[in-house]
């Protein structure tokens, strides 16, 4: 279904609602003619301009007008109106129209048991109707003026009673199924934003992980460098101060950005999508900021880089790169911040890039486990799965914790812009 403005919408409800009205009004209309003409045929007299009224024709006129304004509620209350309908021609002599146009309304709600059976009573009511239409004079029986004075035979009269009950029963069936398969669609629909929604919430979790992490744990560690200098050298304790000053509005600026998330939903990873007016993701050009960042915290980085052309890396490309290497990195930071990291990025387009961080296992920390809870780890190779690369972590048999993932890089694959 495609989607309609408020304004749109609601002049097409009232449409919808003034066309319902007009049926209303046509079926209501047409079975009260229906109903006078059976009435006025009941009660007519060959070369006579009198009517000879009985208690019969008289009751069942009347009870195809309570049936004819109960149509007005065929769609609230199916199951009545059809059962009311089905009486007139089965014990008195009238029409079966009321309950013809009823019926569609009937299977449109009820297509079981209920639904069934009441089609089977309005073919018998339809049934009854054209047989006593069968049995007039010709000149008021409309099966003797289509077909001639001598009537047809009752199978005949079976037939024409099982085409008019399967019209509406047909139309009923369809209207109920297009609104059922509607009703599922939207079910669908409604369910796939649910996990859209859910999966944008956990992406914005990553991000901020991410994004949020490596800022942070280089601002602790300046806080706790500025306590130990704030007590020996004044200069440096202002220069401490001025760095934790800048991480702290970068990690605020970081953190809009991941905000920014929430309210365009636009991630920083936009595969096939247009790049937003603010700060693009970081990528591998950036990479000598963070590296920066984190020696300024006082941890020893050995950077290799032998790619070719990073500023043409495609964008989800570039920052993936990035990412591992911040959130290996900001665990290093945490962790094992007296070690010395090797931080290792080579490849291009074709063979796609490596990218590996390793540095020695810290003396408290048991050779045989990984260190920290992975959380952000996990989060890394999801993201360097869904560009169909491969990521391995954990101890190594030297004594160290390395980082090492791979991602394609198609000959061919521009940046995104």
């Amino acid at each position: 279904m495609p989607p309609y403005s408020q304004p749109m919408r609601e002049s097409v409800s009232r449409a919808r609602s003034v066309l319902g009205v007009l049926v209303t009004a046509l079926a209501v209309g047409t079975s009260l003619l229906s109903s006078l003409y059976v009435f006025a045929a009941e009660s007519y007299v060959p070369n006579s301009e009198e009517l000879d009224v009985t208690w019969r024709p008289a009751l069942g006129f009347v009870a195809a007008l309570a049936a004819a304004v109960l149509l007005c509620w065929r769609h609230t209350q199916p199951v009545v109106v059809t059962g009311v309908s089905v009486a007139g021609p089965l014990v008195f002599v009238t029409d079966a129209l009321a309950a013809l146009i009823s019926l569609a309304a009937l299977t449109a709600h009820r297509r079981d048991r209920v639904g069934w059976l009441g089609a089977a009573a309005v073919f018998a009511a339809t049934t009854a109707g054209v047989a006593h239409d069968a049995h007039r004079h010709a000149d008021v029986s409309i099966i003797k003026i289509l077909f001639g004075a001598d009537g047809v035979p009752f199978v005949v009269v079976v037939l024409i009673a099982a085409l008019l009950t399967a019209v509406p029963a047909g139309i009923g069936v369809y209207r109920g199924t297009k609104r059922e398969l509607a009703r599922h669609t939207n079910a669908e629909r409604a369910l796939q934003a649910e996990m859209a929604r859910k999966d944008e919430r956990s992406r914005i979790a990553r991000e901020m992980h991410d994004v949020l992490g490596h800022r942070l744990s280089l601002l602790s560690l300046h806080a706790g460098a500025l306590e130990v200098t704030a007590q020996q050298e004044s200069g440096r304790a202002a220069e401490v101060a001025r760095t934790v000053r800048t991480t702290a509005r970068q990690s605020l600026e970081d953190l809009r950005q991941v905000i920014g998330v929430l309210r365009d939903g636009r991630g920083f990873v936009s595969l096939g999508h247009e790049r937003s007016s603010r700060p693009g993701p970081p990528g591998l050009t950036d990479l000598p900021t963070l590296i920066g960042n984190t020696r300024d915290a006082g941890l020893p980085v050995n950077v290799t880089v032998l790619v070719d052309d990073t500023a043409a890396a495609p964008e989800p490309l570039a920052t993936t790169t990035y990412r591992v290497v911040q959130e290996s990195l900001t665990n290093v930071l945490k962790h094992a911040p007296s070690t010395t990291v090797d931080v290792t990025v080579r490849g291009g387009p074709g063979v796609g890039l490596t990218v590996e961080i390793r540095n020695p296992l810290p003396a408290s920390a048991p050779a045989e486990t990984p260190i920290g809870s992975g959380s952000g780890l996990a989060g890394l190779a999801e993201r360097v799965t869904r560009l169909e690369g491969t990521i391995s972590y954990g101890p190594t048999e030297q004594g160290h914790f390395a980082v090492k993932a791979w991602l394609p890089w198609e000959h061919g694959e521009a940046r995104s812009v």
